[in-house]
């Protein structure tokens, strides 16, 4: 299996697929022939915005090049279908939305046992790269979940990797939510028993042949310190 957990997709603003870091030439290394890709959704009640963003999917992908012989999509009107549409898949998409929603669903079509001998590629997108971890932080994200007791930060993930990466450092870094500062005052508070990798779009997390590479500017958050330990152009083996 090849994964490549991203921040996000695009170019910020644009429809452009984000080529940060050599991840075009990357893709283009290993995107098979004739290749049959799965979109997996977010929330799969949500059928509208999944179309609407299975549909940009797969337009960014041809723009850059990368075109699909089928182009499947996997939400709640055909969970049931889930096993066959992942054994057929040459190339699958986690893409971003709400972690736990997202996290609820994949335990529910059985996606991490579906991985185990997989051999494809996987292409995560902001939240669909969190839950991509074996333990998943489900950093609050939306107004409540903060003073929330019920609200569960913590997830069992699809265990393709063990590093817990958090997306979009550019716009969270300085957001609050319910008066807390999401970076400082509430991931680096848990902190002090995970360590978190924080990654702006354009970086992301490439995982071939059992070696992880983190490629790109990164800040690690650990003991409730926040630290930049890449720059833009890097890779970081030692994770």
């Amino acid at each position: 299996m090849i994964c490549f957990l991203t921040s996000s997709l695009v170019i910020p603003g644009t429809e452009d697929l984000n080529p940060n870091n050599y991840l075009i030439e990357e893709l283009e290394q290993c995107f098979p022939p004739n290749c049959r890709g799965l979109y997996i959704c977010s929330d799969p009640d949500d059928h509208d915005s999944t179309d609407f963003y299975a549909a940009s999917t797969k337009r960014i992908f041809r723009k850059a090049g990368f075109r699909f012989r089928h182009f499947d999509v996997l939400d709640g009107r055909n969970w049931m279908q889930a096993e066959r549409l992942i054994k057929r898949a040459d190339f699958i998409i986690l893409t971003g939305g709400h972690v736990p929603t997202q996290n609820h669903f994949f335990h529910r079509i059985g996606l991490r046992e579906a991985l185990t001998d997989y051999q494809g590629i996987v292409f995560g997108i902001s939240a669909g790269s969190m839950n991509s971890a074996d333990v998943v932080y489900a950093q609050p994200e939306l107004d409540g979940e903060t003073l929330d007791p019920d609200y569960q930060r913590w997830l069992v993930g699809l265990s393709l990797t063990q590093t817990m990466l958090l997306p979009h450092l550019q716009e969270v870094y300085d957001k609050e939510l319910d008066d807390l500062r999401v970076i400082e005052d509430i991931s680096c508070a848990d902190s002090f028993t995970n360590t978190f990798y924080a990654i702006p779009d354009g970086s992301y997390l490439f995982i071939s042949e059992g070696r992880e590479e983190l490629r790109g500017e990164a800040y690690r958050i650990r003991d409730g310190q926040i630290e930049q330990v890449t720059e833009d152009g890097d890779v970081l083996e030692d994770l």
